[in-house]
């Protein structure tokens, strides 16, 4: 089902969000063309059931939650080598037909409701530039939100044989807003032949807000476009990451952990598109849920008819620390040629009742015994994150929930 244009939303808005940042015109134009698809549009698919939807995104009430004008929020960009980290004001002084020509090309913002309201009203984000050849470091970017409501854009353009590390993360910032809060981030990664682009993402808003989030790849000729996506924060979760790897000899992998406890709800998702030959993908997931939290998981591996030689692997493996949790996973291959090798699981599961009597036996106390049973469930992931830095931050935020 569609969904309505908030009454605060209009053309003569969206040309005022423009115009404050000095774009040009095909941009305003963008921003009205999304704007106005609006009506057109529904809200992101959620895996249902005969009388269930696993996930209510009609219930958002968007009236309430988006305020354009008012949005807010502290970034600080760091880079170590030699990639341009630029705001897209920064950006299209500096490479307008760069950005024109690769805004939306991998994301159509008319994709879903949710895309298309991104797409006319954000006001913050970053453009990521690494030109052929370059070995850029690390991209270091970190947000604090200080409104109801923040729309933000990334753009990720690496040229042939280049090479970039970027570790993103949002959390709430101290000012305090009633009621719920908002925050969407696009994120479009265009990696060119031979390049290889790492993207890893934190999420820890306050628990009064919902986010959505949608990250995608196309991955060229024996290019790499790797992932690592955590949530910790938000009351309701909306999270999609995908790659297509549509050049010979591409390939991805997309690593993720989620924890939820008291009444969060977390919808994760991972999709690959093999779309040429000899391309890899290896979608690995791990999520801890406590209390009343709730958790579904979406992973597809699509196989086309000309991706031969495919070689395609899925993991997600949810752990509840609680009878009142629970958590749903719909593994997914979609195979339209032979010469594939392909395989996925999901396991859903408590606490294993011997290992706890066994930690228990040798003087643990419950609470430790589990903490570090949880601990080293998240170990397989955490051996898959190859940034020190990152890996280290989750672990801390892990260890914090347990706390």
């Amino acid at each position: 089902m569609s969904t309505q244009v908030t009454a605060n939303l209009s053309e003569d808005v969206v040309r005022q969000l423009s115009e404050e940042r000095n774009e040009p015109d095909w941009l305003t134009n963008t921003r009205l063309e999304a704007l106005a698809a609006l009506e057109g549009l529904d809200l992101p698919d959620v895996i249902q059931t005969p009388g269930r939807r696993w996930t209510n995104l009609e219930a958002l009430d968007f009236e309430s939650l988006v305020d354009p004008l008012d949005q807010s929020d502290e970034t600080i960009r760091d880079v170590e080598g030699d990639a341009e980290v630029l705001t897209f004001r920064e950006a299209i002084d500096e490479h307008e037909e760069l950005v024109r020509e690769t805004f939306g090309s991998v994301i159509d913002p008319h994709h879903n409701y949710l895309t298309a309201l991104s797409t006319a009203l954000f006001t913050t984000g970053t453009v990521i530039y690494v030109p052929e050849g370059v070995d850029a470091g690390d991209v270091t970017i970190r947000a604090e939100m200080n409104s109801r409501s923040l729309f933000s854009q990334t753009l990720v353009v690496t040229e042939k044989s280049a090479s970039v590390t970027i570790l993103e993360s949002i959390e709430s910032g101290d000012v305090e807003v009633d009621g719920h809060r908002y925050f969407s981030n696009l994120v479009e990664v265009v990696g060119g032949e031979n390049s290889y682009v790492q993207y890893g993402s934190l999420q820890n808003v306050d628990r009064e807000t919902y986010t959505y989030t949608l990250k995608r790849g196309d991955a060229d000729t024996y290019a790499t476009v790797n992932w690592i996506e955590g949530n910790l924060g938000s009351q309701l979760t909306r999270s999609d990451v995908e790659t297509e790897l549509n050049g010979d000899g591409s390939e991805t992998k997309i690593v993720g952990a989620f924890f939820g406890h008291e009444e969060q709800h977390l919808d994760i998702n991972a999709r690959v598109w093999h779309q040429a030959e000899h391309t890899t993908a290896d979608l690995v997931t791990r999520g801890v849920l406590d209390d009343e939290a709730r958790s579904v998981y979406e992973g597809v591996q699509d196989v086309g008819r000309d991706a031969w030689n495919t070689s395609s692997y899925q993991r997600e493996n949810t752990l509840m620390l609680s009878d009142e949790s629970e958590a749903d996973a719909s593994p997914k291959l979609i195979i339209h040629n032979h010469d594939t090798e392909a395989s996925h699981s999901a396991t859903v599961g408590q606490v294993d009742a011997e290992e706890m009597f066994y930690m228990t036996s040798r003087a643990l106390d419950p609470t430790t015994a589990r903490n570090m049973l949880v601990e080293g469930f998240f170990v397989p992931v955490l051996e898959e994150i190859e940034v020190d830095a990152f890996r280290e931050e989750l672990q801390e935020l892990i260890a914090a929930r347990l706390r």
